[in-house]
C-alpha cells in the first residue's frame, strides 16, 4: 500500500512535527506550538525555526565526531546558510566558531556578542576595510588569493596586539555531484589558492612571520555523496608533507569544509546521515595522514545547511487557485523573494496543507507565488490534496540559503521569523514594514 501525503512528507518536517485536533480538525504543530495561531498573530508568509531540530543536528555532528576521529575536532556555523543576531548566539551559546564575511554577517556576530576566537572570516574578494574589519575583530581569516595575503602582511607591521591566524584556502581541483552554482572546488573556480600558489602562500607567510595555522577547501554544497573528498583530503595532505619538507610547515587545523547535503523532497529519502558523511571524512583523513606519517591535525568542519535546513519551515496563505489546461496552480502569498533557490538552480520542495494535512491527494499542483516573473514558482507537479483559498500551506525543509538570499523584489517585505522551543514562540525577526523599503531613500523633488 503506498503511504500517504502525510506519511511520507512528514519526515521532512522538525522533529517536534505533530499532527493534533485544532476545533476537530486535524493541525500541524511545531515545538509544540499551533501553526494556524502564529500564522494569524504574526502573518504570512513566516517563517519558523525549531530548537529541538537543530540541536538534534548538532548533536549528531558532535557524536559522530567524537566516536570516528580520534584527534580533535570542533565546528563552523556557516552563516550563509541563516544568519540573525538569535541564530549568532545560539552559534555562540553551543561553543561553535562561527564563518562569516567581513562586512553585515560580522556586524551581526558582533552583536550577537560572538566572542572573538570563535569568529571566521572568508570571502573571495576581501578589499582594504574588510581586511581591517577582519584583523580587528576575527579570530581567523581565510586567506583567499595572494592579493590579499600582501596586504596582510602590511597590517601586520601596523597592529602591535593581537593578530588573527591565517588558513589558507586551496582549490583542490575536484567536482562534486551538485548543480553547476553549488560547485566550489573545481579547477576554474573562482574560490581559492592552486596547490602551486599555495605554496607560494606558505613560504611568503614564514618570511613575514605572518601565524599560518590552517588549511581550508571547500568543494560544494548540498551533496549527498561524500566520495569526491578522499580525492581532494588525499591532495590536500600531499601538499601538507611537500611544505613540511620545504618549509617545516604543518596546518594545526584542517577543515575540508562542509556542505553535506539534506532531502527536500520525499524522493530524496532515505538520505545517507550527518553519521555517514561525519565517517568518511575522519577515516579519509586519519589514513591520509597514517600513509603520511603525518601528526593528526584538528578536524573543523563547516556545515550549514544540514544543521539548519529541516529545523525551517515556510508558511503561506494560499490566494487563489486557477486552472489552466493541463495545470491547477496554487497562488501563494510568497515564493521568489524570500526563497530564490528554485529559480536559481531548480531546487525541489514539497508541502502539505497546514489543517487536515493527511487529506488524500486530488492531482498535482503547481504552488507559484505572486511576483513579477514567470520563474516565481516555488514547486512543481507535486502531488497535492484539494485545497482552498484561505488555507495554510507548509513547506518544509526551508531552514538555509532562503532568507539569506530573500530581496525586496516588487517591493515585497521580508517575513518575520520565529523561534519555537517547548511550546513557546519567540520573534527572532520582525516583518518588514514600508517605512523599511525607504530607510534608505533620498527624495529627488519636494
Amino acid at each position: 500500500m503506498q503511504p500517504s501525503l502525510l506519511q511520507s512528507r512528514l519526515p521532512l518536517f522538525p522533529i517536534t512535527t505533530r499532527v493534533e485536533k485544532r476545533l476537530e480538525r486535524p493541525c500541524l504543530t511545531i515545538g509544540g506550538c499551533d501553526l494556524v495561531e502564529l500564522a494569524e498573530q504574526f502573518g504570512t508568509p513566516l517563517y519558523v525555526y525549531d530548537q529541538a531540530t537543530l540541536e538534534a543536528a548538532l548533536e549528531a555532528y558532535q557524536y559522530a565526531l567524537h566516536h570516528y576521529y580520534p584527534g580533535e575536532s570542533g565546528l563552523t556555523y556557516a552563516a550563509k546558510a541563516f544568519l540573525c543576531v538569535a541564530m549568532a548566539q545560539w552559534v555562540n551559546r553551543h561553543a561553535l566558531m562561527l564563518d562569516c564575511s567581513p562586512s553585515g554577517e560580522l556586524y551581526i556576530a558582533l552583536a550577537a556578542g560572538v566572542r572573538r576566537e570563535r569568529i571566521l572570516i572568508h570571502g573571495v574578494n576581501k578589499d582594504q576595510p574588510a581586511l581591517l574589519r577582519a584583523v580587528k575583530f576575527g579570530g581567523v581569516i581565510v586567506i583567499d588569493n595572494m592579493e590579499e595575503l600582501a596586504r596582510l602582511a602590511l597590517l601586520s607591521h601596523q597592529v602591535s596586539a593581537y593578530f588573527p591566524s591565517l588558513w589558507l584556502r586551496l582549490r583542490p581541483g575536484q567536482r562534486l555531484s551538485t548543480h553547476a552554482y553549488l560547485q566550489t572546488g573545481q579547477e576554474e573556480s573562482k574560490f581559492g589558492l592552486s596547490f602551486e600558489e599555495a605554496a607560494h602562500a606558505v613560504r611568503f607567510c614564514r618570511e613575514h612571520n605572518l601565524p599560518l595555522n590552517g588549511l581550508h577547501f571547500h568543494l560544494g554544497s548540498n551533496f549527498h555523496d561524500p566520495s569526491p573528498l578522499r580525492l581532494a583530503i588525499e591532495e590536500a595532505m600531499d601538499f601538507v608533507q611537500a611544505m613540511r619538507r620545504s618549509y617545516s610547515w604543518l596546518p594545526q587545523t584542517f577543515c575540508p569544509g562542509g556542505g553535506w547535503g539534506v532531502a527536500y523532497h520525499e524522493d530524496d529519502l532515505p538520505h545517507p546521515s550527518i553519521e555517514h558523511y561525519v565517517q568518511f571524512v575522519s577515516q579519509a583523513l586519519v589514513s591520509a595522514c597514517e600513509r603520511r606519517n603525518l601528526p593528526l591535525p584538528r578536524l573543523q568542519l563547516e556545515p550549514g545547511r544540514s544543521l539548519v535546513a529541516r529545523a525551517g519551515v515556510a508558511l503561506y496563505r494560499l490566494g487563489a487557485v486557477k486552472y489552466t489546461q493541463n495545470r491547477r496552480w496554487l497562488l501563494l502569498d510568497g515564493g521568489l523573494a524570500d526563497n530564490p533557490r528554485p529559480a536559481l538552480y531548480q531546487a525541489r520542495y514539497t508541502a502539505l496543507p497546514v489543517l487536515q494535512p493527511d487529506r488524500p491527494p486530488l492531482d498535482s499542483a503547481w504552488l507559484g507565488g505572486p511576483y513579477c516573473e514567470s520563474g516565481d514558482v516555488l514547486i512543481e507537479n507535486l502531488l497535492m490534496p484539494d485545497v482552498q483559498p484561505g488555507e495554510l500551506i507548509a513547506i518544509p525543509v526551508s531552514g538555509a540559503y532562503q532568507l539569506s538570499m530573500g530581496s525586496n523584489y516588487n517591493g515585497a517585505f521580508r517575513p518575520a521569523v520565529l523561534w519555537l522551543h517547548n511550546g513557546r514562540a519567540h520573534l527572532i525577526q520582525r516583518r518588514e514594514t514600508p517605512e523599511d523599503l525607504i530607510g534608505r531613500d533620498f527624495a529627488l523633488y519636494g
